[in-house]
Order: structure tokens, then sequence, then C-alpha cells
């Protein structure tokens, strides 16, 4: 049985290993493939996994031999399901590998946000302190997140994960999610509605899936709605946002700033008005990206596939 890995850097660049996959069958790994190279690269394999190299409905039709697909992330809009379903083909994803990875990172721009830690580190080295008259000096306002309210939209997961962070940090939170769990309420943790959320909170973490219901949902509109100086953050999907408006806000200082690790169209293009927002923190889609979660990941995407081979499909999603 042949097994091929499209494009394997991204999760792999050499710091895990592809061991027990190579255990499950001939493995052959490519480090990225272009959608000339696919045929040729998976003729004749019965098991392949990508991360975001494309497999259309027509490349799936040239690849009888082809039994399973993993995609190697939560997201698999990058496969054809409804055509490899009617291929007889399996295709499977990772659900859920990052969830403390992600938090994690939402405080790691939230406070970059807040402190400017790499801007004032800059402004020592380059001796701006040394010149100061003072003993200390700041370049930016500094804030404090005790007290502050934090609105994490969808509380899955990952909302909860970063709820639990924020109540940590002493902050209220303010959830909402389209399947509220009352259990989790607390003296400072409640379900609101959206309108709600957007008017009370000092900082927005989105944490929903992209659909049409919420592409574009942090508008022009809704940010009217906000609070003056309200800080956004999004780890979840670019589409979410309207780019475009998020600019403006941050240009007016309706919001006072942003941090995004993802956009609509990535990887980032000149022409994205978030590129020359003031305040605006654009990271390359790194919030999953730790090593102990890229090897969680590994280790699932394993398991996928043994689940199969035992006839016990998982995580299928077609």
């Amino acid at each position: 049985m042949r097994i091929v890995v499209l494009d394997g850097y991204t999760l792999n660049p050499g710091d895990i290993s592809w061991d027990t996959l190579a255990e499950l069958g001939e493995l052959e790994v490519f480090e990225r493939t272009s959608v000339d190279e696919i045929k040729e690269r998976v003729s004749d394999a019965t098991i392949i996994f990508t991360n975001k190299t494309p497999l259309s409905k027509e490349t799936l039709a040239e690849l009888p031999g082809l039994k399973y697909i993993g995609v190697l992330a939560t997201g698999y809009n990058v496969v054809d399901v409804a055509a490899a379903k009617e291929l007889g083909i399996t295709v499977t994803n990772i659900p859920t590998y990052g969830t403390s990875a992600v938090a994690q990172f939402v405080f790691a721009l939230l406070l970059e946000v807040c402190h400017h830690v790499g801007s004032h580190s800059d402004a020592v080295k380059q001796g701006a302190w040394a010149a100061s008259p003072d003993f200390c000096f700041w370049n930016y306002p500094l804030i404090e997140l005790a007290g502050k309210t934090m609105g994490i939209i969808g509380y899955g997961r990952i909302g909860q994960a970063t709820g639990r962070i924020a109540q940590a940090f002493g902050m209220n939170v303010l959830a909402y999610d389209m399947y509220p769990n009352r259990e989790l309420e607390s003296s400072t943790l409640r379900y609101v509605e959206l309108a709600e959320l957007f008017a009370e909170s000092d900082m927005i973490s989105l944490h929903c899936p992209l659909s049409d219901s919420t592409e574009s949902m942090i508008n022009k509109d809704a940010i009217a709605t906000m609070k003056d100086g309200v800080i956004i953050i999004n780890t979840s999907r670019g589409p979410l946002v309207s780019e475009a408006d998020l600019a403006a806000a941050l240009q007016t200082g309706k919001v006072a700033g942003a941090a995004v690790d993802v956009l609509s169209h990535e990887p980032a293009t000149s022409d994205n008005p978030l590129i020359s927002a003031p305040n605006c923190i654009i990271t390359p889609h790194i919030a999953w990206a730790p090593k102990e979660s890229r090897a969680r990941l590994m280790g699932i995407a394993v398991a996928n596939l043994v689940a199969f081979l035992d006839g016990n499909i998982v995580n299928s999603v077609n």
C-alpha cells in the first residue's frame, strides 16, 4: 500500500517524525506539490495526505486506486468531498489538536496590543531609554486586562480555552454561541446575544466557523455598535472580517487595535487594507503551529488512518 503526503513541510519541517505513518505502508513525503504535479506523484497511491494541495473532482476521477484522503488540518475545503464520496473515497480531517496553542496565541496577540513589548524593546536597543529625561518611558498607551470584558464569538473548545485564560487574567467573559452550555456560566462568564457582546466588550476574539451567516460578520455596521477603542482579534478564519471596514475603523480610532493571524486571502497580498492600517498586528497563520500541537496533529492523522484500515472510520467528513 502506497501512502503519499503531498505537502508535508508545513506540518513537519523536520522537527517531528513520520515513522509511525511509515509503519503503515510504503511512504513517500513531498514537501510541496503543485497542481500540475499531483497526478504523477499519486497515480498509484492508495492513501493520500494533503494540507493545502487541492484535490478536485477532475483529479480524483483520474485516481482509480485511491481509497482514502487524510486532510492534515481541520478545514477540508481543499478536497471535493462530494466527488470523493461518489467515487468511494473516504476523507477525514483533524477536528481538534491545537486548542491550547490557539488560545495561548490569542493572548500573545492581545498582550502585544496592550504592551507593545517588541516595539519597546526595539526602542531601548535604539537608545531611546538612555536618552530619556525620565526614569522610564513608553511609546504607546499601556492597557491592563484585569476588570476588562472579553467577548468571545464561538464558544467551542478553543473559545472555552480562551475564556479560561481571560478569567485567569481577571477579565469578565461574554460568550456567544449557537449552542450555549449554560453549565459554564459563572460570576465571570455569561452567554449573551451578539448585539450585547458587541456593545459591552472591550476586546472581541473570534472563534466561530466560516459560513454564509458568519462571513464578514465584523463589518462597519457591527463595528459601529461596539465600544469606542475596542480591540479585535481573529485567529479563526480571515473572511469573518471585512478587512476594508476594519482598516477604516482603525484609521478613525473607533477600533483601537486589531491582531489577526488569518486573512481573507493567504499568503497576504500587498493590497490587503490591513497591511497599511495603523495599530494592526498581522501574523502568518501560525497560531496552530507549535511543535507540540503539530505532533498531536500527526498522531491524530495516523490514528485516523489506522481506524480506516481496521474498518472503523473516525473523523470522516463525507
